[in-house]
């Protein structure tokens, strides 16, 4: 009798061991992916404070291009005001969208292509882009790992227990937008 007492308290220990452990798993998982979420906010961020300096900068070679300038500040305003990673997603493409017509109406204006600072904004932002791309990649590989532990048995029991939640990818939608838009100075 004394060992079936035994065996059933290291059952008993293994699996709140268990229990502990994957909860413990899955809070790290989530942390991951909020400090990955905040990487993508803080090069948007930068991105959005680069784009009043380039439209400034364009402004002073094309100021008969108030169409173009107003669109990039309202998307710009958009993208600042969206919550949540399909919503800020979707109003980053629509300013994407927007500095290419910018840097469309640039491309009418050789004085302003050899502008030293349109090039460094411009450089700037090239490299923003880039860090935003490489925030997005590990803030949805975090997701996914969280993800697939909330779905996976016997931790989405544990995951079920502990309230948490399945994120959002932060993604492209329209397959048009995952093309890199095309400027040529």
């Amino acid at each position: 009798m004394s060992v079936a007492i035994i065996v059933l308290i290291v059952i008993a220990a293994l699996l709140v061991i268990y229990v502990i452990a994957t909860y413990n798993g899955l809070v790290r998982l989530r942390n991951r992916a909020e400090e990955a979420y905040s990487d993508i906010e803080t090069q948007l961020k930068r991105r959005h404070d680069l784009i009043p300096n380039l439209v400034e900068t364009v402004k002073g070679y094309a100021a008969h291009e108030r169409q173009t300038f107003e669109a990039v500040t309202a998307a710009r305003a958009a993208a600042e005001g969206a919550s949540g990673p399909e919503a800020q997603g979707a109003a980053e493409n629509v300013l994407t969208q927007a500095l290419g017509r910018l840097f469309a109406v640039a491309e009418a204006y050789p004085d302003l292509k050899a502008n030293q600072n349109f090039l460094q904004l411009q450089n700037e932002l090239t490299d923003t882009e880039d860090k935003v791309q490489a925030s997005r990649r590990f803030y949805n590989m975090n997701v996914r790992d969280l993800n697939i532990k909330i779905e996976q048995f016997p931790s989405n029991i544990i995951a079920n227990m502990g309230n948490f939640e399945q994120r959002e990818f932060f993604e492209i939608e329209d397959p048009a937008e995952r093309a890199v838009p095309q400027v040529a100075f």
